[in-house]
């Protein structure tokens, strides 16, 4: 089991359990406690727990939990897509990001490009690339969602339509078959809608899992993007959507991919 997919179990018995022993979970992964006192570290770090004698008790509402879980699930996966998305920004682009764990490593994979101009509506990105040498980092101004980070509303909007960006990258809660890019939250979805007509290459960052996900809000459609990038094969509905409309897909899990 990775560190990652050890993480993820002791978040999951935290949230069943409230507290958890370090010496139990070394036995339950067959680990040393040092590999359990590091994982916990993460944990803590993330403002997840809390360290006791012994162990840890869960210290995040539930709401950061699952947005937490969101992080750690297929977070390799999402660590590729945004080493490739990185790859296709060159230094001194400006670029807009939206909410979400997949496009908070895109702004990991960015940390060391120089002189970007960074827009964004999500408080993790700018706490990611703060110390970071890039020319300017712009965070909108609105109503801040304590479950992720997110801003959202019709300030956040309006400030996104008072700047253009060379890039756009966005994420979505769900995909369709048939190419609908789609997310939960109007508000959110609205905050995207604005990223994506003030960008002049307009990416999406996505994993497969996303299929799995019925949501019912229509951010856009495969015909407003310019590329999707996600972790391996998709439905050949939506390549065929993507080839009508004239979209690129490029999959990290595909040895032959190329940047942009």
């Amino acid at each position: 089991m990775s560190g990652t997919d050890r993480q993820q179990a002791i978040l999951d018995l935290l949230r069943a359990e409230t507290s958890v022993e370090t010496e139990d979970l070394a036995r339950r992964f067959d680990v040393t406690p040092q590999t359990i006192r590091r994982d916990m570290a993460v944990l803590v770090e993330r403002g997840l727990a809390v360290r006791t004698h012994g162990g840890a008790q869960r210290r995040a509402s539930t709401s950061t939990l699952a947005y937490e879980d969101r992080r750690l699930r297929h977070a390799r996966e999402k660590e590729a897509i945004g080493r490739v998305v990185a790859d296709m920004i060159p230094d001194g682009s400006s670029i807009m990001l939206n909410i979400g764990s997949t496009t908070e490593q895109v702004a990991q994979a960015l940390s060391n490009h120089k002189d970007l101009l960074v827009i964004t509506n999500n408080i993790n990105v700018v706490h990611i690339l703060r110390m970071s040498e890039i020319a300017s980092l712009k965070i909108a101004g609105g109503s801040v969602r304590p479950s992720d980070g997110a801003i959202i509303g019709g300030d956040a909007v309006a400030f996104m339509d008072r700047h253009k960006a060379d890039f756009a990258v966005i994420g979505c809660s769900s995909l369709d078959a048939d190419g609908a890019i789609l997310d939960f939250d109007e508000r959110e979805v609205a905050v995207a809608r604005a990223i994506l007509r003030n960008a002049r290459q307009k990416i999406l960052v996505v994993d497969r899992s996303k299929f799995d996900v019925d949501a019912s809000v229509r951010i856009c459609s495969l015909g407003e993007l310019d590329v999707v990038v996600t972790d391996g094969p998709l439905p050949e509905s939506f390549l065929q959507a993507a080839e009508a409309a004239q979209t690129r897909v490029i999959c990290t899990s595909d040895p032959n991919h190329t940047p942009v």
